[in-house]
């Protein structure tokens, strides 16, 4: 048997590794774009950004990961089609043959159709390229202009202060991380990043960006008209779903590749995972695209015991990270607009947990500064605990106490 992967990030070799943890051993080759050893992603905009430190990228798996587990990496290579009927890859080096077939491609960054959107001085930030030009122009830059208050933008904009730059961000949106994030855990994080020296502009979007007298970006003009400063330029708007050659191949796409909660896509020899995928989820009210680590991570753990041959369904509870200056956001489950909430904390101390309650249960936790919060509603929520905003009211109640009640079937990884 030979499986494919069309994907060498954290969902792709997740996949790989967790296939021989789970004892196959047939071929395994993974296609990935970018040259060179696969990287983590979450650090480019972080840790590699800061001042003062030499840049460098943590590989997603040891020098020696691919010869000890005999998995073939076609580095920079690409797909150009998938022939279902003939159960083959036509890449940029040849031919692929399989039995199983896995889209692991990712997200790519959106773009800017503005003018003045491809002025040398505007950046992005998705790749270690794009990471190391932004490594090498911060220290120089003064005046910075993000466009979009999302998780990278606003990373990013920890990074730049750091590097003693004026910051302003411009937002579309009423409020930061607006998608993501709860009303109120949102509009705290604007006050809060205003107080660190942030320019925060909200609704109030990117109309063009104007040159300088050497040909690089030197003003922002918003969609007020206002006139901004910048001799850099990050663009942060969200990604869209690598999804292009599933769909030319005939498999359904709806932002994102649709699987079911297998994480099989209609054509029962190809599934898709990470980024990519579009899954039903008992943690929403519908099916989720989620672009995260965690998920990337057990849906490559989950793939791996669906292609050898245990159909579960995927149910893994969503979390996530974000580290924005000295605030650590951290998720557990997935916030819905109609959401009962109540605050556990002092949010004047900037530590606190915002907890989501659906149907009188909770079903969400948000949590900045408060990493016990955090792993208390991981465990809690992955468990299934009916925790009543009763009990949360009640006199003594911590979320850390209330796991002390929960007998897990394993530990939170």
């Amino acid at each position: 048997m030979s499986v494919v992967i069309i994907g060498a990030g954290q969902a792709g070799l997740q996949l790989a590794d967790s296939l021989r943890t789970e004892g196959y051993d047939g071929k395994i080759e993974v296609i990935g774009e970018e040259f060179g050893v696969p990287y983590q992603r979450p650090p480019l905009s972080k840790d590699y950004l800061a001042p003062g430190k030499e840049a460098a990228p943590l590989p997603l798996r040891g020098p020696s990961f691919f010869l000890d587990k005999h998995i073939t990496l076609h580095a920079g290579v690409r797909a150009l089609t998938v022939d279902r009927p003939e159960r083959t890859v036509k890449t940029t080096e040849g031919m692929l043959e399989y039995d199983h077939l896995v889209f692991a491609t990712g997200a790519r960054n959106r773009m800017l159709s503005c003018p003045g959107a491809l002025l040398p001085g505007v950046h992005g930030l998705k790749t270690l390229s794009d990471a190391e030009a932004l490594h090498m122009a911060l220290p120089a830059a003064r005046n910075i202009v993000i466009i979009g208050a999302g998780f990278i933008g606003l990373e990013f904009a920890a990074a730049a202060l750091a590097h003693g730059c004026n910051v302003t961000v411009l937002e579309f949106a009423p409020r930061p991380m607006g998608r993501a994030l709860t009303p109120v855990m949102s509009e705290w994080f604007a006050g809060a990043l205003r107080s660190q020296g942030i320019s925060l502009r909200l609704d109030e979007g990117i109309e063009r960006f104007e040159p300088g007298t050497d040909g690089r970006v030197a003003a922002a003009i918003s969609t007020s008209g206002a006139s901004y400063p910048a001799d850099l330029v990050l663009v942060g708007i969200g990604v869209q779903p690598n999804d292009t050659l599933a769909r030319d191949s005939g498999i359904e796409t709806s932002n994102g590749i649709v699987v079911d909660e297998t994480l099989r896509t209609a054509d029962p020899a190809i599934l898709a995972i990470g980024d990519c995928a579009n899954f039903p989820s008992a943690h929403s009210l519908g099916n989720l695209r989620l672009e995260s680590v965690q998920n990337a991570t057990d849906q490559g753990r989950h793939a791996a015991r669906t292609i050898l041959g245990t159909e579960s369904p995927y149910n893994a509870l969503p979390w996530f990270w974000s580290t924005q200056g000295p605030y650590k956001l951290q998720m557990a489950g997935i916030p819905q607009p109609n959401d009962d909430i109540l605050i556990l904390g002092d949010q004047s101390e900037a530590k606190f947990s915002v907890l989501c309650f659906r149907q009188g249960i909770l079903a969400a936790v948000e949590s900045v500064n408060n990493a016990a919060d955090h792993m208390a509603a991981r465990k809690l929520l992955s468990a299934g605990t009916a925790i009543t905003r009763n009990l949360v009211e009640s006199e003594g109640f911590t979320l850390k106490a209330a796991t002390r009640e929960v007998s897990l079937v394993s530990p939170v990884p």
